[in-house]
Protein backbone atom coordinates (compact mmCIF):
# COMPACT_ATOMS: atom_id res chain seq x y z
CA UNK A 1 0.00 0.00 0.00
CA UNK A 2 3.00 2.11 0.80
CA UNK A 3 4.64 1.35 -2.76
CA UNK A 4 1.29 2.79 -4.27
CA UNK A 5 1.07 5.92 -2.59
CA UNK A 6 4.72 6.66 -3.48
CA UNK A 7 4.37 6.02 -7.17
CA UNK A 8 1.02 8.27 -6.38
CA UNK A 9 3.45 11.09 -4.88
CA UNK A 10 6.17 10.50 -7.88
CA UNK A 11 3.63 10.64 -10.55
CA UNK A 12 2.68 14.23 -9.30
CA UNK A 13 6.07 15.21 -9.22
CA UNK A 14 7.20 15.42 -5.94
CA UNK A 15 10.03 13.05 -5.18
CA UNK A 16 10.51 12.24 -1.40
CA UNK A 17 13.30 14.32 0.01
CA UNK A 18 15.95 12.29 2.10
CA UNK A 19 19.03 14.37 4.21
CA UNK A 20 22.10 12.39 4.51
CA UNK A 21 24.71 13.24 7.25
CA UNK A 22 28.10 11.15 8.09
CA UNK A 23 30.31 10.36 11.07
CA UNK A 24 33.75 9.25 9.70
CA UNK A 25 34.92 7.05 12.27
CA UNK A 26 38.38 6.48 11.21
CA UNK A 27 40.11 5.35 7.71
CA UNK A 28 41.29 1.78 8.34
CA UNK A 29 44.18 1.52 5.94
CA UNK A 30 44.96 2.68 2.34
CA UNK A 31 46.08 -0.16 -0.21
CA UNK A 32 48.09 1.05 -3.13
CA UNK A 33 48.30 -2.22 -4.55
CA UNK A 34 44.34 -2.89 -4.56
CA UNK A 35 44.46 0.94 -5.04
CA UNK A 36 41.57 1.38 -2.37
CA UNK A 37 40.54 2.21 1.05
CA UNK A 38 39.01 1.41 4.40
CA UNK A 39 36.58 3.47 6.18
CA UNK A 40 34.77 3.14 9.34
CA UNK A 41 31.67 5.35 9.23
CA UNK A 42 28.03 6.63 11.14
CA UNK A 43 25.63 6.84 8.02
CA UNK A 44 22.19 8.80 9.11
CA UNK A 45 19.65 8.72 6.90
CA UNK A 46 16.25 11.38 7.28
CA UNK A 47 13.02 11.45 5.61
CA UNK A 48 9.46 11.75 6.80
CA UNK A 49 6.79 9.72 6.63
CA UNK A 50 3.13 10.88 7.80
CA UNK A 51 1.87 7.53 8.25
CA UNK A 52 4.63 6.85 11.19
CA UNK A 53 3.37 10.05 13.37
CA UNK A 54 1.77 9.18 16.33
CA UNK A 55 0.13 11.26 19.29
CA UNK A 56 2.25 12.10 22.19
CA UNK A 57 1.51 14.95 25.26
CA UNK A 58 5.28 15.22 25.73
CA UNK A 59 6.59 15.23 22.20
CA UNK A 60 8.86 12.82 22.95
CA UNK A 61 10.28 10.62 20.10
CA UNK A 62 10.86 6.30 20.01
CA UNK A 63 13.69 4.54 19.44
CA UNK A 64 13.92 1.02 17.83
CA UNK A 65 16.19 -1.54 16.69
CA UNK A 66 16.96 -3.28 14.14
CA UNK A 67 13.88 -5.39 13.51
CA UNK A 68 11.42 -2.68 12.49
CA UNK A 69 13.81 -1.62 9.92
CA UNK A 70 12.28 -4.88 7.83
CA UNK A 71 8.89 -3.75 8.55
CA UNK A 72 8.73 -0.15 7.49
CA UNK A 73 10.43 1.75 3.67
CA UNK A 74 13.58 2.82 4.13
CA UNK A 75 16.08 4.59 1.26
CA UNK A 76 18.13 1.92 -0.48
CA UNK A 77 21.51 3.99 -0.18
CA UNK A 78 24.83 2.05 -1.52
CA UNK A 79 28.26 3.00 -1.70
CA UNK A 80 28.94 3.66 -5.31
CA UNK A 81 32.68 1.87 -6.74
CA UNK A 82 32.40 -0.28 -3.41
CA UNK A 83 34.07 -3.60 -2.59
CA UNK A 84 33.04 -4.80 0.34
CA UNK A 85 30.90 -3.67 3.48
CA UNK A 86 29.63 -5.14 6.47
CA UNK A 87 27.02 -3.52 9.11
CA UNK A 88 28.80 -4.07 12.59
CA UNK A 89 27.01 -6.67 14.77
CA UNK A 90 29.14 -6.65 17.91
CA UNK A 91 27.37 -7.18 20.64
CA UNK A 92 24.17 -6.50 18.41
CA UNK A 93 23.22 -5.01 14.81
CA UNK A 94 24.75 -1.40 15.16
CA UNK A 95 21.17 -0.23 13.56
CA UNK A 96 18.82 2.61 15.03
CA UNK A 97 15.09 3.85 14.40
CA UNK A 98 14.18 6.78 16.04
CA UNK A 99 10.44 7.99 15.30
CA UNK A 100 9.13 11.25 16.17
CA UNK A 101 5.55 12.43 16.42
CA UNK A 102 5.12 14.25 13.52
CA UNK A 103 6.44 11.43 11.17
CA UNK A 104 10.20 12.51 11.08
CA UNK A 105 12.46 9.44 11.05
CA UNK A 106 15.87 8.80 11.79
CA UNK A 107 17.70 5.66 10.70
CA UNK A 108 21.36 5.80 11.67
CA UNK A 109 24.14 2.33 10.78
CA UNK A 110 27.77 1.78 11.60
CA UNK A 111 29.30 0.25 8.50
CA UNK A 112 33.05 0.02 7.60
CA UNK A 113 33.09 0.05 3.94
CA UNK A 114 36.16 -0.82 1.23
CA UNK A 115 35.76 1.67 -2.14
CA UNK A 116 38.03 2.10 -4.86
CA UNK A 117 40.24 5.50 -5.20
CA UNK A 118 41.72 6.14 -8.03
CA UNK A 119 45.73 6.97 -7.51
CA UNK A 120 47.99 8.70 -9.39
CA UNK A 121 51.57 7.58 -8.77
CA UNK A 122 53.41 10.03 -11.44
CA UNK A 123 54.65 11.56 -8.03
CA UNK A 124 55.54 8.23 -5.92
CA UNK A 125 56.48 8.67 -2.90
CA UNK A 126 55.86 12.83 -3.00
CA UNK A 127 52.35 12.53 -4.41
CA UNK A 128 49.17 13.55 -2.82
CA UNK A 129 45.69 11.41 -3.48
CA UNK A 130 42.32 12.87 -3.22
CA UNK A 131 39.30 9.53 -3.12
CA UNK A 132 36.15 9.84 -2.48
CA UNK A 133 33.08 7.73 -1.60
CA UNK A 134 30.10 7.82 -3.61
CA UNK A 135 26.51 7.42 -1.98
CA UNK A 136 23.48 7.20 -4.32
CA UNK A 137 20.00 5.84 -4.45
CA UNK A 138 19.96 2.08 -6.59
CA UNK A 139 16.48 1.80 -7.27
CA UNK A 140 15.41 5.46 -7.23
CA UNK A 141 16.31 7.92 -9.54
CA UNK A 142 15.69 12.07 -9.07
CA UNK A 143 12.28 11.78 -9.73
CA UNK A 144 11.42 9.52 -7.13
CA UNK A 145 14.00 9.86 -4.98
CA UNK A 146 16.03 13.14 -3.54
CA UNK A 147 19.31 13.02 -1.74
CA UNK A 148 20.87 15.65 -0.27
CA UNK A 149 23.04 16.94 2.51
CA UNK A 150 20.96 17.39 5.54
CA UNK A 151 23.26 20.20 7.03
CA UNK A 152 25.08 21.29 3.73
CA UNK A 153 28.85 21.47 4.55
CA UNK A 154 28.49 20.49 8.21
CA UNK A 155 26.97 17.30 7.40
CA UNK A 156 30.59 15.75 7.48
CA UNK A 157 32.26 15.09 10.91
CA UNK A 158 35.34 13.44 11.77
CA UNK A 159 37.47 12.10 14.66
CA UNK A 160 40.00 14.08 15.74
CA UNK A 161 41.98 11.02 16.61
CA UNK A 162 42.30 10.23 12.68
CA UNK A 163 45.54 9.14 11.43
CA UNK A 164 47.18 6.83 9.37
CA UNK A 165 51.21 5.41 8.96
CA UNK A 166 51.91 7.14 5.51
CA UNK A 167 49.86 9.72 5.05
CA UNK A 168 48.70 13.29 6.73
CA UNK A 169 45.00 13.89 6.23
CA UNK A 170 44.93 17.12 4.90
CA UNK A 171 41.28 17.61 4.71
CA UNK A 172 37.82 16.45 4.42
CA UNK A 173 34.20 17.54 2.28
CA UNK A 174 31.33 17.48 1.08
CA UNK A 175 29.82 17.90 -1.90
CA UNK A 176 26.65 16.89 -4.46
CA UNK A 177 26.58 15.72 -8.00
CA UNK A 178 24.38 14.37 -10.78
CA UNK A 179 25.55 10.34 -12.33
CA UNK A 180 23.30 9.14 -15.68
CA UNK A 181 22.56 5.65 -16.59
CA UNK A 182 21.45 5.57 -20.37
CA UNK A 183 18.70 3.12 -19.64
CA UNK A 184 17.63 4.46 -15.92
CA UNK A 185 18.22 7.91 -16.08
CA UNK A 186 19.57 10.52 -13.80
CA UNK A 187 20.34 9.91 -10.00
CA UNK A 188 21.48 12.48 -7.12
CA UNK A 189 25.32 11.41 -5.90
CA UNK A 190 27.00 12.57 -2.58
CA UNK A 191 30.48 13.04 -2.21
CA UNK A 192 32.67 12.31 0.91
CA UNK A 193 35.77 13.92 -0.35
CA UNK A 194 39.38 13.72 1.58
CA UNK A 195 42.83 14.59 0.69
CA UNK A 196 45.67 12.37 1.91
CA UNK A 197 48.84 13.78 1.21
CA UNK A 198 52.06 10.75 2.17
CA UNK A 199 54.80 10.74 5.18
CA UNK A 200 58.20 10.61 2.86
CA UNK A 201 60.55 9.95 5.87
CA UNK A 202 59.62 6.16 5.50
CA UNK A 203 60.71 6.43 1.94
CA UNK A 204 63.88 8.52 2.45
CA UNK A 205 64.95 5.78 4.72
CA UNK A 206 64.12 3.17 2.79
CA UNK A 207 65.06 4.13 -0.59
CA UNK A 208 66.11 7.28 -1.10
CA UNK A 209 69.11 7.53 1.10
CA UNK A 210 70.26 4.01 0.83
CA UNK A 211 70.60 4.60 -2.99
CA UNK A 212 72.56 7.85 -2.03
CA UNK A 213 75.38 5.34 -0.20
CA UNK A 214 75.70 2.89 -3.26
CA UNK A 215 76.26 5.62 -5.46
CA UNK A 216 78.76 7.41 -3.04
CA UNK A 217 80.07 3.91 -2.21
CA UNK A 218 80.66 3.62 -6.48
CA UNK A 219 83.10 6.29 -6.01
CA UNK A 220 85.27 4.54 -3.60
CA UNK A 221 86.88 2.95 -7.23
CA UNK A 222 88.05 6.39 -8.03
CA UNK A 223 90.67 6.61 -5.57
CA UNK A 224 91.71 2.62 -5.74
CA UNK A 225 94.86 1.86 -7.46
CA UNK A 226 93.79 1.28 -10.90
CA UNK A 227 96.21 -2.28 -10.38
CA UNK A 228 93.81 -3.86 -8.26
CA UNK A 229 91.66 -4.98 -10.45
CA UNK A 230 89.93 -7.60 -7.80
CA UNK A 231 89.08 -4.89 -5.38
CA UNK A 232 87.52 -2.53 -8.23
CA UNK A 233 85.68 -5.20 -9.95
CA UNK A 234 84.32 -6.41 -6.53
CA UNK A 235 83.15 -2.99 -5.18
CA UNK A 236 81.42 -2.30 -8.47
CA UNK A 237 79.81 -5.59 -9.01
CA UNK A 238 78.61 -5.16 -4.97
CA UNK A 239 76.97 -1.67 -5.53
CA UNK A 240 74.75 -2.54 -9.09
CA UNK A 241 73.61 -5.86 -7.53
CA UNK A 242 72.44 -3.67 -4.10
CA UNK A 243 70.53 -0.91 -6.69
CA UNK A 244 69.06 -3.79 -8.29
CA UNK A 245 68.10 -4.93 -4.76
CA UNK A 246 66.59 -1.49 -3.46
CA UNK A 247 64.50 -0.85 -7.13
CA UNK A 248 63.06 -4.55 -7.19
CA UNK A 249 61.72 -4.35 -3.27
CA UNK A 250 60.10 -0.48 -4.33
CA UNK A 251 58.71 -1.86 -7.25
CA UNK A 252 57.07 -5.15 -5.14
CA UNK A 253 54.85 -2.79 -3.37
CA UNK A 254 53.84 -1.01 -6.06
CA UNK A 255 50.82 -1.80 -8.59
CA UNK A 256 52.50 -2.23 -12.02
CA UNK A 257 51.29 0.97 -13.40
CA UNK A 258 52.61 1.98 -16.82
CA UNK A 259 53.80 5.27 -16.51
CA UNK A 260 57.12 6.46 -14.75
CA UNK A 261 57.06 6.94 -10.85
CA UNK A 262 58.99 9.72 -9.22
CA UNK A 263 60.95 6.89 -7.43
CA UNK A 264 61.76 5.15 -10.28
CA UNK A 265 63.51 8.20 -11.39
CA UNK A 266 65.35 8.77 -8.98
CA UNK A 267 66.53 4.81 -8.55
CA UNK A 268 67.21 4.24 -12.27
CA UNK A 269 69.09 7.22 -12.47
CA UNK A 270 71.10 6.40 -9.27
CA UNK A 271 71.22 2.86 -10.51
CA UNK A 272 72.99 4.62 -14.08
CA UNK A 273 75.56 6.48 -12.04
CA UNK A 274 76.55 3.13 -10.42
CA UNK A 275 76.65 1.46 -13.61
CA UNK A 276 79.13 4.08 -15.36
CA UNK A 277 81.14 3.69 -12.55
CA UNK A 278 81.99 0.24 -13.47
CA UNK A 279 81.88 1.40 -17.40
CA UNK A 280 84.88 3.91 -16.27
CA UNK A 281 86.89 1.12 -14.79
CA UNK A 282 86.60 -0.91 -17.69
CA UNK A 283 87.82 2.31 -19.72
CA UNK A 284 90.75 2.46 -17.41
CA UNK A 285 91.51 -1.09 -17.78
CA UNK A 286 91.58 -1.60 -21.34
CA UNK A 287 93.79 1.95 -22.07
CA UNK A 288 95.71 0.78 -19.15
CA UNK A 289 96.53 -2.35 -20.86
CA UNK A 290 97.10 -0.79 -24.04
CA UNK A 291 99.74 1.67 -22.93
CA UNK A 292 101.62 -1.44 -20.75
CA UNK A 293 102.15 -3.17 -23.89
CA UNK A 294 103.16 -0.15 -25.91
CA UNK A 295 106.08 0.50 -22.82
CA UNK A 296 106.65 -3.64 -23.19
CA UNK A 297 107.48 -3.31 -26.87
CA UNK A 298 109.68 0.37 -27.01
CA UNK A 299 112.19 -1.61 -24.19
CA UNK A 300 111.98 -4.64 -26.10
CA UNK A 301 112.40 -6.96 -23.02
CA UNK A 302 114.14 -10.15 -23.64
CA UNK A 303 112.37 -13.87 -23.55
CA UNK A 304 112.41 -15.52 -20.42
CA UNK A 305 110.28 -15.63 -17.04
CA UNK A 306 110.02 -11.40 -17.24
CA UNK A 307 108.68 -12.17 -21.33
CA UNK A 308 105.17 -12.26 -19.39
CA UNK A 309 103.21 -9.03 -20.51
CA UNK A 310 101.08 -7.07 -18.66
CA UNK A 311 97.86 -8.60 -19.41
CA UNK A 312 99.35 -12.27 -18.61
CA UNK A 313 101.06 -11.19 -15.09
CA UNK A 314 97.34 -9.92 -14.69
CA UNK A 315 96.07 -13.39 -14.78
CA UNK A 316 98.37 -15.13 -12.18
CA UNK A 317 97.85 -12.03 -9.37
CA UNK A 318 95.17 -9.93 -10.55
CA UNK A 319 97.37 -7.22 -10.68
CA UNK A 320 99.01 -5.00 -13.38
CA UNK A 321 102.94 -4.90 -13.14
CA UNK A 322 104.55 -1.42 -13.48
CA UNK A 323 108.03 -2.29 -14.81
CA UNK A 324 109.19 1.61 -13.25
CA UNK A 325 108.28 -0.08 -10.00
CA UNK A 326 110.85 -2.56 -8.50
CA UNK A 327 108.79 -5.33 -7.44
CA UNK A 328 110.13 -8.70 -5.69
CA UNK A 329 107.73 -11.68 -6.47
CA UNK A 330 109.43 -14.68 -5.28
CA UNK A 331 105.93 -17.04 -4.86
CA UNK A 332 105.53 -16.40 -8.54
CA UNK A 333 109.33 -17.34 -8.94
CA UNK A 334 109.15 -20.56 -7.17
CA UNK A 335 106.10 -21.28 -9.34
CA UNK A 336 108.11 -20.67 -12.58
CA UNK A 337 111.14 -22.32 -11.26
CA UNK A 338 109.38 -25.98 -11.36
CA UNK A 339 108.74 -25.50 -15.28
CA UNK A 340 112.07 -23.88 -16.22
CA UNK A 341 115.16 -25.69 -16.72
CA UNK A 342 117.01 -22.98 -15.41
CA UNK A 343 116.65 -22.78 -12.08
CA UNK A 344 117.63 -20.25 -9.41
CA UNK A 345 118.35 -20.89 -5.79
CA UNK A 346 117.20 -18.21 -3.54
CA UNK A 347 118.25 -18.51 -0.11
CA UNK A 348 115.62 -17.76 2.69
CA UNK A 349 117.84 -14.98 4.26
CA UNK A 350 117.61 -13.05 0.40
CA UNK A 351 113.73 -13.48 0.40
CA UNK A 352 113.46 -12.12 3.96
CA UNK A 353 115.49 -9.17 3.51
CA UNK A 354 113.85 -8.72 0.07
CA UNK A 355 110.46 -8.78 1.58
CA UNK A 356 111.50 -6.30 4.25
CA UNK A 357 113.06 -3.74 1.77
CA UNK A 358 109.37 -4.11 -0.49
CA UNK A 359 107.58 -3.61 2.73
CA UNK A 360 109.57 -0.44 3.73
CA UNK A 361 109.60 0.93 0.32
CA UNK A 362 105.75 0.31 -0.04
CA UNK A 363 105.16 2.47 3.43
CA UNK A 364 107.44 4.90 2.01
CA UNK A 365 106.19 5.40 -1.15
CA UNK A 366 102.35 4.64 -1.13
CA UNK A 367 101.00 8.27 -2.19
CA UNK A 368 103.99 8.36 -4.45
CA UNK A 369 103.07 5.24 -6.22
CA UNK A 370 99.11 6.07 -6.11
CA UNK A 371 99.62 9.38 -8.24
CA UNK A 372 101.99 7.72 -10.64
CA UNK A 373 99.72 4.99 -10.91
CA UNK A 374 96.18 7.31 -11.42
CA UNK A 375 94.79 7.39 -14.94
CA UNK A 376 93.34 10.25 -16.19
CA UNK A 377 90.02 9.44 -16.11
CA UNK A 378 89.52 8.50 -13.02
CA UNK A 379 90.91 12.25 -12.24
CA UNK A 380 87.88 13.60 -13.76
CA UNK A 381 85.71 11.11 -12.60
CA UNK A 382 86.22 11.90 -9.12
CA UNK A 383 85.20 15.67 -9.63
CA UNK A 384 82.56 15.03 -12.76
CA UNK A 385 80.74 12.01 -11.24
CA UNK A 386 79.72 13.67 -7.45
CA UNK A 387 79.03 17.28 -9.48
CA UNK A 388 76.42 16.08 -11.78
CA UNK A 389 74.48 13.84 -9.34
CA UNK A 390 74.17 16.94 -6.77
CA UNK A 391 73.28 18.70 -9.73
CA UNK A 392 71.03 15.99 -10.36
CA UNK A 393 69.81 15.98 -6.74
CA UNK A 394 68.90 19.75 -6.78
CA UNK A 395 66.86 19.47 -10.05
CA UNK A 396 64.55 16.72 -8.79
CA UNK A 397 64.19 17.67 -5.57
CA UNK A 398 63.17 21.19 -6.44
CA UNK A 399 60.42 19.64 -9.43
CA UNK A 400 58.61 17.20 -6.99
CA UNK A 401 58.54 19.35 -3.43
Amino acid sequence: MFLITLSFCCIEGSPIPVGIDVQVESIDSISEVDMDFTMTLYLRHYWKDERLSFRSTKNKSMTFDGRLIKKIWVPDVFFVHSKRSFIHDTTVENVMLRVYPDGNVLFSLRITVSAMCFMDFSRFPLDTQNCSLELESYAYNEDDLMLYWKHGNESLSTDEHISLSQFFIEEFSASSGLAFYSSTGWYNRLFINFALRRHIFFFVLQSYFPAMLMVMLSWVSFWIDRRAVPARVSLGITTVLTMSTIITGVSASMPQVSYIKAVDVYLWISFLFVFLSVIEYAAVNYLTTIEERKQLKKRGKASGMYNIDAVQAMAFDGCYHDPDVEMDLPAFTDRCEENETRARVISVSDVGTARIKRKRSFKGNVGRIILQNNHVIDTYSRIIFPSVYIVFNFFYWGLYI
